[in-house]
């Protein structure tokens, strides 16, 4: 009897030191598979101070706030009728302009992707190489008939930053392997504090323009009110 109660306790020592490592190791995959999220890359041009955003001209004033989803129609018109004053803006260094890509339209695949995360990463991949101006306005021209049509594959990402020349596999690479794509998380999470729930959502220092007093819509008012924030 007292070689089988030693033999019980050594057999339930192995299991619950199995039980110990196995915790363990789940543990450890559990951190890892959180561990990415918390240390994603991010475009080299971006404010942790502005959640994650894309800056232009960081140490300019005032501040303009430009909340967008690339698959957004209104997003589409608000570029047409007023990007040419923004580009303004921002190569005569007037405000820093900050762009917030989101990406809550369609439904995330399997893969952690869909059509809108495709296009905010391309941007980001752009603005690393000095070209987001270009590829944003480009996305805009070529938006799909209707939101997540399958139009915007990473491959045709790739097809348009070729026609604003870019070229390098160092592009290609970061749009194949959706370098940014965790980033975008950090700018939705943004939008959720600053309770930015559609767009395009235009701030200029923190104020929001007037949806229906036709800011967004019609350029003289959307100068109006950017002078009225201080852009000179």
């Amino acid at each position: 009897m007292a070689n089988s109660n030693k033999g019980d306790k050594g057999l339930r020592a192995i299991v619950i030191g199995m039980i110990v490592f196995v915790l363990a190791v789940t543990g450890f995959f559990i951190y890892l598979d959180k561990k990415p999220a918390q240390n994603a890359l991010s475009p080299a041009s971006i404010s942790k101070a502005d959640g994650s955003g894309l800056v232009f001209n960081p140490t300019s004033k005032p501040q303009i706030d430009i909340w967008e989803d690339f698959q957004c129609p209104a997003c589409r018109d608000f570029e047409a009728i007023n990007n040419d004053y923004v580009k303004q803006i921002i190569a005569e260094k007037k405000a820093k302009v900050v762009y917030h890509p989101l990406t809550f339209i369609g439904e995330r695949s399997t893969m952690g992707f869909n059509e809108s995360i495709i296009a905010a990463n391309a941007a980001a991949c752009a603005m690393d190489a000095g070209k987001f101006v270009d590829m944003h306005e480009i996305l805009y021209q070529n938006q799909g008939a209707t939101e997540n049509s399958g139009k915007w594959t990473k491959e045709f990402m790739i097809s348009l930053g070729s026609k604003i020349g870019l070229t390098s596999m160092k592009f290609q690479n970061c749009v194949t392997n959706g370098n940014y794509a965790l980033w975008t998380e950090s700018v939705s999470s943004y939008a959720a504090v600053k309770n930015v729930n559609s767009t395009p959502t235009i701030f200029v220092n923190g104020k929001e323009l007037n949806r229906e007093g036709g800011e967004y819509s019609d350029p003289a008012k959307f100068k109006a009110a950017l002078a009225a924030g201080g852009v000179k």
